[in-house]
């Protein structure tokens, strides 16, 4: 193994924590990755990270060398792009991980016209609604959905998704139809529980300008976009959900929009990769072509 390879090695173990899940994302056995850290650690003849049973932490003299290692990798990759004829050809595998609807309704549709514009470009898909990881799952970017919490990631708006809020013809000629936000007490809600943290949202409107949210009583709770909207369809409760979600349910006569003058606040919609000083072309053309592709079905980003 050359010395930028060690390097690499080092600094995806300092960002997975973890000797065995840096394995897993290099696709090299653990025996590898911990005789790496070890030739490393020789080399210098200092110690880089702090092992415990539990997990990998740098030391001080291993932080530092971090610090210095992402930028000789990036040095070294700008570098041996710098005299081939198709530098500018964007080429490689893309990890991509979207929510699961976005990714089977917008973007798996579309795929083959972005395959067809970038030949040299592949693609790997995971589609799920549970908060991936970047480093641990080996995923290149990640498309959020809602506020981020500060996570040291690069961060791209891509717009903000409307809600609205709808119900079953059938679940409103039992109940009625709330007109106002006061009528929510008498009604139930199909209730959403978030798949990374179990939190229950609250349901949400803006009235005067300012935010109001409302725990609403449900009988189901959920913790999928799928079943979310299959409860509703069966005329369990009411759901505030992403207009692009249900357009054709509405369209359809399936689901009816209420209280439309109360909506919760949109959604903001970024997109997350790990911070490098040079960003991939593949990365970067991917990133054009996802906001063209959400562009129909989002606000542009607030401010």
């Amino acid at each position: 193994m050359d010395r930028i390879d060690l390097f690499r090695v080092f600094a995806r173990v300092v960002e997975t924590t973890s000797f065995t899940r840096a394995a897993g994302t290099l696709k090299l056995p653990r025996s590898t990755v911990s005789t790496a850290i070890q030739e490393l650690e020789g080399r210098l003849g200092v110690r880089l990270l702090a092992r415990t049973t539990r997990s990998v932490t740098p030391t001080a003299d291993g932080m530092a060398f971090y610090e210095h290692c992402l930028r000789l990798i990036a040095d070294v990759e700008e570098a041996e792009n710098l005299f081939r004829q198709d530098a500018n050809t964007p080429r490689g595998l893309l990890r991509v991980n979207l929510p699961g609807r976005i990714g089977r309704l917008l973007v798996a549709p579309m795929l083959p016209e972005f395959l067809d514009r970038y030949p040299g470009i592949d693609i790997e898909l995971g589609v799920t609604d549970r908060a991936v990881n970047l480093v641990e799952d080996g995923v290149d970017c990640v498309l959020r959905i809602g506020p981020l919490e500060d996570s040291g990631l690069i961060a791209r708006a891509l717009g903000e998704l409307p809600l609205v809020n709808v119900a079953s013809p059938a679940y409103l000629a039992r109940h009625g139809v709330p007109r106002v936000p006061a009528d929510l007490t008498r009604h139930m809600a199909v209730r959403y529980a978030s798949p990374s943290t179990a939190r229950v949202e609250a349901w949400e409107w803006m009235e005067g300008g300012m935010p109001r949210t409302l725990p609403m009583s449900g009988r189901v709770t959920v913790n999928s976009a799928e079943a979310f909207i299959a409860c509703c369809l069966a005329g369990l409760g009411l759901i505030q959900i992403p207009a692009y979600d249900v357009a054709d349910l509405l369209r359809r006569g399936e689901l009816v929009e209420v209280l439309s003058q109360w909506c919760a606040p949109p959604l903001p919609m970024t997109l997350l990769y790990p911070h490098r000083r040079h960003l991939s072309r593949k990365m970067q053309v991917f990133a054009d072509w996802l906001e063209e592709v959400l562009r129909g079905c989002v606000r542009p980003p607030a401010g």
